[in-house]
């Protein structure tokens, strides 16, 4: 900045010594005194600007977030909050496979800690994204925690739905998309439903079960793995 000031008043004096008509006329100003004029104003504001940031620029971040934080503190609960999750599979021989609390006659299942229900997790993880948790599921429930091992994942359901109430909040809308290239869910997509709607206290008309396949494409669809995704909009309790 000082090398800056300094070719401002090197250049000044040449200014003045030139001195040619801008305009004609009695007290016309010359194109040097614009010039002039114009370096000068921009000199104090350089200067301005380093004393601000010299002397006043850490009282006022201070104070900059001290505004923030009182900010966040005093902000109302949203109406709506949207959160998503997602959780993969592998299926091997010899487990289960469990989906939405069903089990499904199947050669292979998940391997998993737990009983491996993805849609349960993504429905859970999506619950505590939309509720800004400092934890997500692998946290709540280590996988190196021996409580979990084939634990029912139900339970981590309700525990969503506890903390998702204590916040004063209920579903709004909740979407989720099975991807499984085998076996078929058509025929159980309702008792899908039915306990994910127990589960959360809600009811039929804010839950979309959709089912897909992976087109034989990456290990989903070679039926190595399955997955699922999940979309939920909480809304404020009146």
């Amino acid at each position: 900045m000082l090398a800056a000031h300094a070719q401002i008043i090197a250049i000044a004096p040449a200014a003045i010594n030139r001195a040619v008509p801008v305009f004609t006329g009695a007290g016309a100003w010359t194109l040097d005194m614009v010039l002039l004029f114009m370096l000068l104003l921009c000199l104090c504001a350089s200067y301005s600007e380093g004393f601000a940031f010299a002397f006043g620029g850490a009282a006022a971040a201070t104070r900059l977030g001290s505004v923030k934080v009182r900010m966040a503190k005093e902000l109302p609960e949203p109406q709506l909050r949207i959160g998503h999750g997602f959780d993969i599979h592998r299926l091997v021989e010899g487990t289960k496979l469990v989906v939405g609390g069903v089990t499904i006659p199947f050669h292979l299942g998940a391997d998993a800690h737990s009983d491996g229900d993805a849609m349960y997790h993504s429905i859970v993880d999506a619950i505590l994204g939309a509720l800004t948790c400092e934890g997500d599921i692998g946290q709540l429930f280590p996988d190196n925690d021996p409580t979990w091992k084939g634990a029912d994942s139900s339970i981590f359901m309700k525990e969503a739905y506890k903390r998702m109430d204590k916040r004063g909040y209920r579903i709004g809308n909740l979407d989720i998309t099975l991807i499984l290239q085998t076996p078929k869910v058509k025929d159980i997509k309702a008792a899908m439903k039915s306990n994910i709607v127990e589960l959360l206290n809600t009811c039929d008309n804010r839950v979309n079960i959709k089912a897909r396949t992976h087109e034989k494409v990456d290990s989903i669809g070679e039926s190595k793995s399955y997955a699922c995704h999940v979309v939920v909009i909480l809304e404020k309790n009146n």
